[in-house]
């Protein structure tokens, strides 16, 4: 790229989502609004031994309905997910496949566990069985080769970035960069992950699983709730969207990443707090900005406290309301901050703040407008939204309405 050239101006004009709460854009935008609960017992695996197992389980997806070129059976079902996000991403985006397959494309996923759900499925399988086309289905990167493989793409760069639960956002700000640099006009990217045993087992372990609800920032919140579902956002620059009278949701102004690695699960306060800052920094905005966060929100004591800390260290006045939407999705990993995109986007188009559902007395250490249990009607110009993971991985999005902020 010319150095001298302004970074090109990126916007995000598909969303395709699958979740706990509603397939699709439509379905998706009326659970947001009603405040819909995706959470229900586990079926995906056993949980006999389990003092409770409740997540927010998809129970409804339809792979062959879903996916018109890369076949089901081939796939794990968080590349079934992540195929099935994109096309609907490009359907919403009324971008022809066919002029897709002529556009040089980078596709960028994020993913905690990739297909560990058939890793759990061949730890107990007996091999006389012939479980080989769950080993061949199992590798990460094949998340995005999945999208690669479901529109046909030939000239395509296709990343698997595993980040763990704030690598939605990581994959977004990687096609960001490649947008604005001139690498791409296109980019489909966000994140997926399945429910599988081993991370519920994992969060179990650690005394972090809610056995009813999450509730995040409230006085009584117990913990998580682990989801599943996928998050793609086809993003383009502005004059390629424009060139083609493309509807724009939002715009991305700019990003943050930083990876303190302080310790292994803990969140670190002043690690997010600058992340919070860099974000701010590279979207050109202030603080006062910011109309909504969208934020990681897990509903465990540490995550609420610690974020809540960040956020009042990077807005020296008061911020603004601080919503968490894993109480209706649950915690759906390398998806979760993906699909928060979604939802910013959707917000800043459809004008309200989605609420923070089961929410009964803010925690004192948690004193935010979390939005409680209803959505609330707002103009929303500039939105943040918050990912952070295991390893001390920090990743925030700065999102606004088009044509507000560059």
């Amino acid at each position: 790229m010319d150095s001298a050239r302004e970074p090109r101006r990126v916007v995000v004009t598909g969303l395709g989502v699958v979740t706990s709460i509603g397939t699709g854009v439509g379905e998706f935008l009326t659970g947001l609004r009603s405040g819909r609960s995706g959470v229900k017992p586990i079926t995906s695996f056993e949980t006999a031994g389990y003092a409770h197992a409740n997540g927010c389980e998809i129970t409804d997806f339809d792979p062959a309905r879903r996916l018109h070129e890369a076949g089901a059976e081939e796939l794990g079902r968080a590349g079934q997910f992540s195929a099935a996000a994109a096309r609907m991403a490009v359907a919403d985006g009324a971008m022809p496949v066919r002029a897709l397959r002529e556009e040089r494309v980078l596709v960028s996923v994020g993913t905690t566990d990739g297909e560990s759900r058939d890793l759990d499925r061949l730890a107990i399988l007996d091999y006389q069985d012939g479980p080989a086309h769950l080993a061949r289905r199992s590798p990460a990167g094949r998340l995005s080769s999945a999208i690669v493989r479901e529109l046909g793409l030939s000239d395509v760069e296709a990343v698997t970035i595993p980040t763990a639960c704030a690598a939605g956002n990581y994959a977004i700000g990687h096609g960001m960069d490649a947008i604005r640099a001139g690498d791409v006009d296109v980019a489909l990217c966000g994140g997926v992950d399945a429910l599988c045993r081993k991370t519920y087992a994992g969060f179990y372990r650690l005394g972090a699983m809610a056995p009813e609800v999450c509730q995040p920032f409230d006085r009584d919140r117990k913990g998580i709730l682990v989801g599943e579902g996928a998050g793609i956002l086809l993003m383009e620059s502005l004059e390629h969207a424009l060139a083609r009278g493309a509807r724009i949701y939002a715009e991305l102004l700019g990003y943050g990443l930083t990876c303190d690695a302080l310790s292994p699960v803990a969140p670190d306060q002043d690690s997010l707090a600058r992340c919070m800052r860099l974000a701010h920094e590279n979207a050109g905005v202030k603080p006062t900005d910011i109309d909504f966060i969208s934020a990681h929100g897990t509903g465990t004591k540490a995550n609420d406290m610690t974020e809540v800390a960040a956020i009042r260290q990077a807005f020296t006045d008061a911020p603004p309301p601080t919503v968490s939407i894993k109480g209706m999705l649950g915690h759906a990993m390398g998806a979760a901050s993906a699909l928060g995109a979604a939802a910013c986007a959707l917000a800043i188009t459809e004008g309200f703040i989605p609420p923070t559902i089961n929410h009964r007395e803010t925690d004192p250490e948690c004193q935010v407008d979390c939005v409680p249990n209803q959505a609330r009607p707002a103009e929303v110009r500039v939105v943040q939204n918050n990912a952070l993971a295991f390893g001390g991985n920090n990743a925030v999005l700065i999102l606004g309405r088009y044509g507000t902020a560059a």
